[in-house]
């Protein structure tokens, strides 16, 4: 029997870390991408195999397209000789970098850097694996509650976000014929360090969010990576084209 394998992009913290560990739990192997801290990574790959699957680490700029097929080639090269397999089974597209700017005051290099890394990233990365994807495996990409409510200063990355989730129905519609299914979940405010952890440790933000979340708390990472596992699952194998947000009740 052949070992499930997931490419996760900014795998080496955050929400991407928790997806990694949650999905190694249901004993799922682990490629994770790591920007610039390849001693995290190598860490988070130690505690992947204490789970008792293969992970590795790899260096990935999602705002650089031009190394998406160097990278697709390691992808390859990985996959023969930890795996002896061509091909993998999961793709989550979870590497992303926060903004807090106002709309007047958005410059334009803050939203081409936003627009390279949560827009033009993963429409081309996909692009390139889309050969190493299994027929009939699953693309998970990740959005935001902020396309679906407006808080002053989210303007460009929401815009992002929200193009991530009309290309998620083309590419349901276009991969449908390989038997690959693709979703896009949506976390509302969740206790992490993105963003500058504002979240997570400004007292007073914390409790406005609660206060405006159905279940009376901010999300947590296991919120997510459970979710991550979960949608990724054959259950949810017939969930397809869909925004699934993870928030708790935000803002109802």
């Amino acid at each position: 029997m052949k070992q499930t394998i997931a490419i996760v992009t900014g795998g080496s913290r955050g929400l991407g870390k928790n997806a990694a560990l949650k999905l190694a739990a249901r004993g799922v192997s682990i490629i994770l991408t790591y920007n610039s801290k390849q001693q995290e990574a190598q860490d988070v790959v130690r505690e992947l195999e204490l789970k008792g699957v293969k992970a590795v680490a790899i260096q990935l700029n999602v705002g650089e397209s031009a190394s998406f097929a160097a990278f697709t080639a390691e992808v390859k090269q990985q996959l023969h000789d930890v795996w002896q397999r061509d091909s993998f089974d999961y793709l989550v597209n979870n590497a992303g970098i926060g903004l807090d700017a106002s709309y007047e005051k958005t410059t334009e290099a803050q939203f081409d850097e936003l627009m390279n890394i949560h827009l033009k990233g993963p429409f081309f990365l996909t692009q390139h694996l889309l050969p190493l994807i299994k027929n009939g495996g699953r693309i998970l990409n990740v959005s935001t509650g902020l396309t679906r409510f407006a808080f002053p200063g989210k303007a460009a990355y929401a815009t992002m976000k929200g193009a991530m989730e009309v290309l998620t129905k083309y590419q349901a519609k276009e991969l449908g014929e390989r038997g690959i299914s693709v979703n896009i979940i949506a976390p509302g405010a969740i206790a992490t360090d993105f963003g500058g952890g504002v979240v997570r440790d400004n007292e007073q933000v914390n409790k406005a969010i609660a206060e405006h979340t159905a279940l009376g708390r901010v999300g947590q990472p296991d919120d997510i990576g459970d979710a991550i596992a979960a949608i990724l699952s054959d259950e949810m194998g017939w969930a397809n084209a869909q925004r699934i947000e993870v928030s708790g009740g935000m803002m109802l």
